[in-house]
């Protein structure tokens, strides 16, 4: 019965770093959180105001932290429901096995893969 799936895993594996990587929303999101965080540090602010105002940045991007973490999940849930994969686990930290099904994940997010500078 199981013959046929002798070489297919049930579990599906992330690279976060590359979908990070490749995805201009999440570039955008780091630029803009470093111009933000670059802005509080310049300003002439009291420290104290300074350090509400970095309270409030964090609590911002926490927000969208996690609504980008939630768009990785919604993807990844949809390849593997796709791919009958029983769990999905990031890349990072995982020695061998699994199905590597990040590139799925990124075509459903409408990721482009960034051209890799050619060595001179």
């Amino acid at each position: 019965m199981f013959a046929g799936c002798a070489n297919s895993s049930p579990v599906g594996l992330v690279d976060v770093n590359r979908i990070v990587q490749n995805w201009a929303v999440y570039q955008s999101f780091q630029q803009q959180l470093l111009t933000d965080e670059q802005g509080i540090a310049q300003s002439k602010a009291s420290p104290a105001v300074k350090q509400r105002q970095a309270a409030i940045l964090q609590k911002k991007y926490q927000g969208i932290t996690d609504e980008l973490t939630k768009q990785i999940r919604d993807a990844a849930t949809k390849v593997a429901q796709q791919e009958h994969l029983t769990l999905v686990v990031t890349k990072e930290g995982v020695g061998y096995g699994g199905v590597d099904i990040t590139k799925d994940v990124e075509k459903a997010m409408n990721i482009t893969e960034k051209a890799t500078p050619a060595a001179t």
